[in-house]
């Protein structure tokens, strides 16, 4: 009697509160599409204008975006064709696991790829965060469907405060809520200002982050159980992800999966 389906009161008013964000939702993308119009965008590279916002066609064409079949363990292109043969690790990876399960980057780190990432990073190029979540949704694809909760690798307190934002957090709250998965920015925090891991070799990167990430009390209760997508700008040697999944591990997440922007080929060294 209170619906046409005569459903309860409180499946009446669910159905209300989802009609009234769909709406919303199109009234947004009509407004957006007629602001458009009249005062079209500027590319993120550029000052020309494009039809949506993102990149020039030229940019575009450059970035070496990276398409299955990758390692599973790094999200890298295998260096020689191993991927044919019902092997889903390169051999770095075999030889040295990481201590996160699987990973996806949505294209190589290089000259073309570089400026955009680091735009984000230490040029205040905020809109560039939006731009790599549409990239991950695509290429984290075969994970997002299994992950529970996605959590982006944190900064210290004094860096976060001197950069007035993480790229890392900036990069996974779209993707989580463009997938609809909960997003958790303070389930983890780092608990030492390192140095930069810049110019370090992978065994350096590796002592330098030691211990450096914990999960947070309120964490705790967030992360026990749940498989979590970790996020990041680059995958170098894996140094700073691999002592992240190890707290989230030890917090007791069921697993943890890595997604980052871009992946470094060559970054990481083999075992001596």
């Amino acid at each position: 009697m209170w619906g046409l389906d005569g459903g309860s009161p409180s499946e009446w008013k669910d159905l209300c509160r989802r009609q009234t964000a769909d709406f919303a939702l199109r009234g947004k993308r009509l407004g957006r599409a007629l602001t458009d119009l009249v005062l079209p965008p500027l590319s993120y590279d550029s000052a020309k204008s494009v039809a949506s916002q993102g990149l020039t066609s030229a940019a575009w064409s450059q970035i070496t975006f990276l398409e299955d079949p990758v390692c599973d363990g790094c999200g890298l292109p295998y260096e020689h064709d191993g991927g044919g043969f019902g092997i889903d690790r390169c051999a770095a990876c075999l030889s040295h696991p990481h201590r996160f399960s699987r990973a996806r980057a949505a294209c190589l780190y290089d000259e073309h790829s570089r400026g955009l990432i680091l735009g984000l990073k230490h040029g205040d190029q905020q809109q560039n965060a939006a731009l790599f979540a549409r990239w991950l949704s695509r290429a984290a694809a075969p994970m997002l469907d299994d992950v529970d909760a996605v959590v982006p690798v944190p900064l210290h307190p004094l860096r976060l405060l001197r950069r007035r934002f993480n790229q890392s957090a900036e990069i996974a709250r779209p993707l989580a809520r463009t997938r609809g998965l909960l997003y958790l920015p303070d389930s983890l925090k780092r608990v030492r200002l390192i140095a930069s891991q810049g110019g370090k070799s992978g065994r350096q990167r590796r002592l330098n982050v030691k211990n450096a990430f914990a999960v947070t009390g309120r964490g705790v209760h967030q992360i026990k159980g749940r498989h979590i997508l970790l996020v990041d700008d680059v995958l170098t040697t894996g140094a700073t992800a691999n002592a992240c999944a190890e707290a989230l591990m030890a917090a007791g997440a069921r697993q943890v999966d890595l997604a980052v922007v871009a992946g470094v080929r060559g970054g990481r060294e083999m075992p001596k």
